[in-house]
């Protein structure tokens, strides 16, 4: 070892130890949590909510991809399918918010974004069980950060209106017009 990597070496250690001396004779800063509440980054990721649709309806089609992008496998539900109108949605929805993560991989899988995070991050308890939250318990009145959304508008299906009639979607082609 030459000797101007030898004190290269030493000065960095040096430097070092004289930081944590600076650091360690400081009297500490506390935020005292429930009267200081620090500022959140805006898109701060926290709890997760089930938005409804402008109509009223649940946006949940209950198809699965929520939970197959969950790293923690915290998401379970089934679905169902209504008669009157053949539409999908979870019969139960289940989040155990001990195993979350908050990455929010479940919101950018969900296609019709009913999964939605909030900044609402108080919500610990002592008891583990409290922390699984049922449909109910998620399911909120409003649309969430995108409140004129609606996917069965923007998807095509057509049990609520005519073909043509949804948003961006051309009049029907007669394939007859086109045949020679």
């Amino acid at each position: 070892m030459k000797l101007k990597d030898l004190i290269e070496q030493s000065i960095a250690l040096a430097e070092g130890y004289a930081m944590v001396l600076r650091h360690l004779f400081r009297k500490p800063v506390t935020g005292q949590y429930p009267e200081y509440k620090r500022v959140l980054p805006e898109r701060a990721r926290h709890r997760i909510i089930l938005t409804r649709d402008p109509d009223g309806d649940e946006r949940c089609v209950a198809c699965y991809l929520c939970s197959a992008v969950c790293p923690a496998s915290c998401i379970s539900m089934e679905s169902q399918e209504r008669r009157e109108d053949r539409r999908r949605y979870a019969s139960w929805f289940r989040i155990n918010f001990a195993r979350c993560i908050y990455c929010g991989l479940c919101e950018e899988a969900c296609p019709t974004l009913a999964i939605q995070l909030t900044p609402d991050f108080e919500f610990c308890t002592d008891d583990i069980l409290k922390l699984v939250y049922e449909k109910e318990d998620l399911l909120v009145d409003h649309g969430g950060k995108n409140t004129e959304y609606n996917y069965y508008r923007y998807a095509g299906v057509s049990e609520k209106g005519k073909k043509g009639s949804h948003v961006n979607e051309k009049e029907p082609v007669n394939i007859r017009t086109n045949m020679p």
